[in-house]
């Protein structure tokens, strides 16, 4: 069984992540088996704001919290931008479905893709 969900295997360096952005802007990106870097960044940023928005509602419910207004603003502003984020990964995915011929919707339900070619990253 292949580890593709695994943070070792889909978390690229910064420098590697604006290259494959900077190729996917020319229509040059490589198919990627797993999370393509800008798939895992994406895929970092729900987990923190999820994250975020639980830690703030339940600071909500404590003594020392409760109306609190930063906290409050907080836990608003990260809810909005997760429906940004989840708007920018439907499309991301929408994209690279698209560019590269394959439905990645379906491939997270089955977890399979078609074999690599020649220029596809594991």
């Amino acid at each position: 069984m292949a580890s593709y969900a695994r943070f070792s295997q889909f978390i690229r360096s910064p420098t590697l992540t604006l290259l494959y952005a900077g190729d996917m802007l020319r229509h040059k990106e490589p198919r990627y088996l797993g999370h393509n870097p800008l798939g895992a960044v994406m895929v970092v940023l729900l987990l923190l704001m999820v994250g975020g928005i639980a830690l703030t509602g339940w600071m909500q419910t404590t003594d020392a919290y409760w109306g609190v207004e930063w906290v409050e603003e907080t836990h608003e502003a990260l809810a909005e931008l997760l429906l940004v984020a989840i708007a920018l990964h439907v499309v991301g995915v929408i994209h690279v479905s698209l560019r590269h011929h394959e439905n990645l919707v379906l491939a997270m339900i089955t977890g399979r893709k078609r074999a690599p070619a020649g220029g596809d990253i594991l």
